[in-house]
């Protein structure tokens, strides 16, 4: 099979793959590695093909063949699709050459599973040691572990990649055991742990760099009968228990000759987004992530966004004065984000602020004001339907030529 042909396969099945993100990793440059590529430990800017495929990284499998026979995956076993394999050495050309065209600015490396996990890691992690050991690679590279492999194998691939991955699939054991019959969640905490002690050593005085850029995961919504409640409070404890960057949602698309145990519809990407968003309300805002999901059926609110819908369910907590309140609860807000509040409380220093004060700090001061007192601003009653009424974006019809 020539090479463009298995480009155009490989290519294809990673789009599924949602943790692209470059943030965090090791600055390098070509004059201290003496080789190509930089990396400026600060993110990547990503650019999107019409499908949504981000293409700033080189994000191709090493092969969609694979051993399981995961329900929900494109790429399962008894899949009907075309199959393509990279050798270790086209993987490694096709990365130097597209970088040497300013195409990418790094590698996202996964896998099907061929023969073995650890066959399959020990591939992967040849990519990432040949770019940069023999090549003096200094672009960013992310690897996608085999739940399963050696811990000597999950070290070398922490030791050569900026960003590490393990995806959990589902929130809940009991689906994932039904879906996905040959994975089990506890090989996959245990290699997110054995990650997570190398990062922690890595952090030694002296100690050698291991995954700088931290480790993610993912999991897919929509595929299973997970609600919202029990996708975050999954979160909550992979972030405490792994210390992980990220966790990537990814809403479930349906795929040819599906399982019957499947959903037929797609899961709504307004979904997606709002579980985003209640995740960074917990990485960033102190939310709970069983105080963010208020409805009884476990699911957030695709109308308006959860700090809103939080505060509608919590009318008692407001207003709040924006010249008395800590910062706790100054995030609580709705419409102040992380670096409006910290500009807040510096500008609160010099005087009492005011509507206007607001406004220039935030352009979000409308979604802000039924819920903050100022100097000479203190809201009328209003009813949390009126609120919502006014926050609700207006639905418009998309015009085709437009």
């Amino acid at each position: 099979m020539q090479l463009r042909d298995k480009l155009r396969i490989l290519a294809d099945a990673a789009k599924y793959d949602a943790s692209c993100s470059s943030s965090g990793g090791k600055k390098r440059d070509s004059v201290q590695t003496r080789g190509i590529g930089s990396n400026e430990g600060m993110g990547i800017c990503h650019s999107y093909t019409p499908d949504g495929r981000c293409v700033s990284l080189l994000k191709i499998l090493l092969t969609n063949q694979c051993l399981y026979d995961c329900a929900y995956c494109i790429n399962r076993r008894s899949s009907n699709v075309p199959r393509a394999k990279f050798t270790v050495e086209e993987v490694v050309k096709l990365t130097l050459d597209f970088y040497k065209r300013n195409y990418i600015e790094g590698l996202f490396l996964s896998s099907g599973i061929i023969k073995s996990h650890d066959e399959t890691m020990e591939e992967m992690v040849r990519v990432a040691k040949s770019l940069r050991d023999e090549h003096k690679f200094g672009g960013y590279i992310h690897l996608k572990l085999i739940a399963g492999a050696s811990p000597e194998l999950i070290a070398k691939a922490g030791a050569h990649a900026d960003r590490v991955s393990v995806n959990v699939e589902l929130p809940r054991e009991d689906t994932l055991i039904e879906l996905a019959p040959e994975k089990r969640g506890d090989i996959i905490r245990k290699s997110m742990g054995q990650v997570r002690l190398g990062i922690d050593a890595g952090k030694e005085r002296n100690a050698p760099i291991f995954a700088p850029a931290g480790q993610s995961t993912q999991m897919i919504v929509g595929a299973d009968g997970a609600n919202d409640r029990d996708i975050l409070n999954s979160s909550r404890r992979l972030y405490s228990g792994y210390n992980l960057k990220r966790v990537y949602y990814s809403a479930f698309s349906p795929i040819p000759d599906s399982s019957s145990r499947l959903p037929l519809q797609a899961a709504p990407l307004m979904r997606e987004h709002r579980l985003y968003q209640a995740d960074w309300m917990m990485r960033f805002y102190g939310f709970e992530s069983d105080e963010i999901v208020t409805g009884d059926d476990g699911l957030l609110d695709l109308a308006i966004d959860p700090k809103l819908a939080w505060a509608l369910a919590n009318r008692d907590r407001f207003p709040v004065d924006v010249n008395t309140a800590d910062r706790e609860l100054l995030l609580r807000i709705p419409g102040l984000g992380v670096k409006t509040i910290d500009k807040l409380l510096r500008a609160r220093r010099q005087r009492l602020l005011g509507l206007e004060d607001i406004a220039r700090l935030t352009r979000s001061v409308e979604k802000c004001r039924p819920f903050i007192i100022t100097r000479d601003w203190r809201p009328v009653v209003l009813a949390d339907a009126e609120i919502e009424a006014r926050m609700r974006p207006v639905a418009q019809q998309l015009d085709l030529f437009t």
